[in-house]
């Protein structure tokens, strides 16, 4: 099977409080469910109708088992999801206090590494990597040996050409701090990945990280130059932003009541990848992946709270926003001709 989206790295067991508003010293109960960030993209995906798979490792105890059951619910291929006998499987505690906007994260059994870290370049399918329309990849699994030799030789197998035959790369900027020793050193690894990327989506603080500090078009701009044909620069309240080599377009927020802002961003990429692989104009790609952020934010759970396209739509229609293929613009089957010819 060919995948329409493969995606690398992280997962975890997530364990949400039922009581909202608190702090986990006071919470009595929680609910566990899939979580990791490359993972999550591939449920969020999935639920758009598109044939996804995941290459990453759990621990071989029963939380692994959990999660290999979840991403069959789900209709994500697991086929590349296999135990690391040495590490249990992680698993990210978080406390959810929407009035303050906190959504801390509290990560157990990744110190001093976990199962997703031991991902080794020899166990990698290397022909499913090269063929997949869409690889999706994060900084985090940069942070360390040997996932980072992995990471770098998925990215190499992946045809530099690939905006001409409907392919994608994306590097999703996730810097995540107590990975690292240093920003530097995540600069440093970013640097050797960007080569290779097609597509990158990050925030103000993590294209910091990855290009340095300015503007977000100071930062889309130098995304660019490094080979990214895409740069998404996510602009907190004032919406996301897209630019290429020859369009800049800006999405505005889509305004809902957030209760987890977890997951909302994985929620954004999974349907991002719907859009692309759609070829849809660019500015509906982020409307259509901002609508189903905020409905994801709106929600309690990550993977579990993913939206369907008719939910999406039926947002995007609520809020006065054009529904996908009811406007003109360029669409992103257009710019893989332009990459082309760059």
């Amino acid at each position: 099977m060919t995948h329409e989206l493969l995606t690398i790295g992280r997962i975890s067991v997530d364990i949400y409080p039922n009581d909202i508003g608190v702090g986990l010293e006071d919470v009595n109960s929680f609910g566990k469910y899939l979580g990791g960030s490359p993972s999550n993209v591939a449920v969020a995906a999935a639920r758009h109708g598109r044939r996804t798979g995941v290459i990453t490792r759990t621990g071989d105890d029963a939380f692994g088992t959990y999660l290999h059951r979840e991403l069959h619910k789900f209709n994500v291929d697991d086929a590349y999801v296999t135990p690391v006998k040495d590490w249990p499987t992680a698993v990210t505690f978080c406390a959810i206090k929407p009035a303050t906007d906190e959504f801390p994260l509290y990560f157990y059994g990744r110190f001093p590494t976990a199962p997703d870290l031991q991902i080794k370049a020899e166990e990698l399918d290397l022909d499913a990597i090269r063929e997949a329309r869409i690889f999706w990849s994060t900084v985090t699994g940069l942070c360390q040996e040997p996932s980072r030799s992995a990471h770098i030789a998925a990215h190499e197998a992946r045809p530099r050409a690939e905006l001409a035959e409907g392919q994608f790369t994306i590097l999703d900027l996730d810097y995540r701090p107590m990975f690292w020793a240093s920003e530097e050193e995540a600069r440093a690894e970013v640097a050797k990945i960007l080569p290779h990327v097609t597509v990158a989506i990050g925030n103000d603080k993590e294209c910091a990280v990855a290009v340095g500090e300015g503007t977000p078009d100071e930062q889309a701009d130098r995304l660019l130059a490094a080979g990214v044909e895409i740069a998404v620069v996510k602009l907190g309240a004032e919406g996301v932003m897209a630019k290429t080599r020859t369009e800049r377009v800006v999405s505005a927020p889509v305004p809902v009541e957030t209760l987890n802002g977890l997951g909302a961003g994985d929620s954004f990429g999974g349907a991002f990848c719907h859009g692309l692989l759609s070829g849809w104009p660019l500015e509906q790609v982020l409307d259509y992946a901002n609508a189903a952020g905020a409905i994801v934010a709106s929600r309690l759970s990550c993977a579990d709270a993913m939206p369907t396209p008719d939910e999406v739509t039926s947002l995007l229609a609520e809020r006065g926003r054009a529904v996908p293929g009811s406007a003109t613009g360029t669409t992103t089957a257009a710019l893989a001709t332009e990459g082309a010819a760059l």
